[in-house]
């Protein structure tokens, strides 16, 4: 069975399904731009000087998931996995084309675990991140979110480009 990627979001239905319609749709936008690679050309670095890989951005983006939702939003105790202060850059330089696979099925258990997280929480709610301010809503998380997808999966247009031709909306 082919797995599906990207669901077009709703055209028209409440707020909140609208927005994770759409930040869906950016999550399985990324998963389809990796999609037919094998694990080497995932974590090659296709735009240099970049240090970008596609499983870079992938594990960049457990860590943008995981410091929103579970940390700032939810105060779960969630520390990085894949960047550290002594390599602050740790989840694009330390690619490993042996731990592709464990590497996406972290980012799909930390989408589960996001969206668990928000779904108890009204889009009006309301949360700091971790000693900072100011005050921030679900309703702010969401757009964040569904902004940080699209920038880096305009990096994944150019970086599937490079690796293979291929390009798509």
């Amino acid at each position: 069975m082919t797995e599906q990627f990207r669901v077009d979001p709703p055209t028209v239905a409440d707020e909140r399904v609208l927005l994770q319609g759409f930040l869906d749709y950016h999550r399985g936008t990324l998963l389809w731009k990796l999609s037919g690679l094998t694990d080497e050309q995932l974590v090659q670095r296709a735009v240099e000087p970049a240090s970008m890989s596609l499983i870079g951005l992938v594990r960049h983006l457990s860590e943008v998931e995981k410091y929103w939702f579970h940390r700032a939003l939810a105060g779960h105790d969630s520390p990085p996995k894949y960047w550290s202060a002594e390599f602050p850059d740790g989840d694009f330089d330390h690619v490993d084309p042996a731990v592709v696979a464990e590497d996406l099925e972290d980012f799909r258990q930390i989408i589960k675990t996001s969206d668990a997280l928000a779904a108890n929480y009204s889009l009006d709610d309301t949360f700091y991140r971790p000693g900072q301010e100011p005050l921030h809503s679900v309703r702010y998380l969401y757009i964040h979110m569904i902004e940080e997808y699209a920038r880096h999966n305009g990096h994944a247009d150019l970086l599937r480009q490079r690796l293979d031709g291929a390009t798509g909306e």
